[in-house]
């Protein structure tokens, strides 16, 4: 499978029709969308645990558009600084957060100014501000310090980049040594053709 984009790919367009869909997404959790959300299909799907969903703002988890749990790949310990590459609405951030508890932080960071705000109102709805942030950026080329990470966490997001090599760069270079990766996402068991590959509404869908 490639690892990037065609040479002449058009970057903007195809980021512009994601950034389409999430706002959608984000401002109407019950449009129709071509892939699974909500809380039902985190729960039934993906084994989320329903009673700590049922605990978060339906603003987060009604826009909850992941493709698996990476809660299941390993605990987050106290006062560890977690981030969640392509946060969306804010499921994934705010059930880290609360893990890491008062001393850790929960950083998130999405390319959707709509997802984004979603996001922060739904710390502000949980009293957990002062351990979450928010910031606009993508995934290949993330706003964070280096080696400043404990844990990279992104659900659903890579695979939507168009330079997965450089992404895969970013998380390298944030998370501190001995830090981890809990990701969850989307491959191929065969390389798309060429023209399917220039096709930016195959790369957001």
């Amino acid at each position: 499978m490639a690892l990037t984009h065609p040479i002449g790919f058009d970057v903007d367009r195809l980021r512009s029709a994601v950034r389409g869909m999430y706002r959608e997404l984000a401002h109407d959790p019950a449009a129709n969308v071509h892939f699974h959300c909500g809380p039902a299909y985190a729960v039934e799907r993906l084994g989320y645990d329903p009673d700590e969903l049922a605990q978060l703002p339906s603003g987060a988890t009604e826009a909850f558009a992941g493709v698996g749990n990476p809660f299941r790949m390993g605990a987050l310990g106290p006062a560890e600084t977690v981030l969640d590459v392509g946060c969306g609405a804010g499921t994934d951030l705010l059930l880290a957060a609360r893990r890491v508890g008062p001393g850790g932080r929960a950083l998130g960071v999405d390319m959707t100014t709509a997802m984004r705000d979603r996001a922060r109102q739904n710390a502000r709805a949980m009293a957990l501000r002062g351990r979450i942030d928010v910031r606009p950026g993508l995934a290949e080329d993330l706003p964070v310090n280096d080696e400043s990470v404990d844990v990279v966490q992104s659900n659903g997001v890579l695979n939507l980049t168009t330079d997965k090599v450089r992404a895969f760069a970013e998380i390298r270079r944030v998370l501190r040594p001995g830090g981890r990766l809990h990701l969850a996402d989307v491959t191929l068991d065969a390389d798309l053709h060429e023209h399917e590959r220039r096709d930016p509404a195959l790369w957001a869908g």
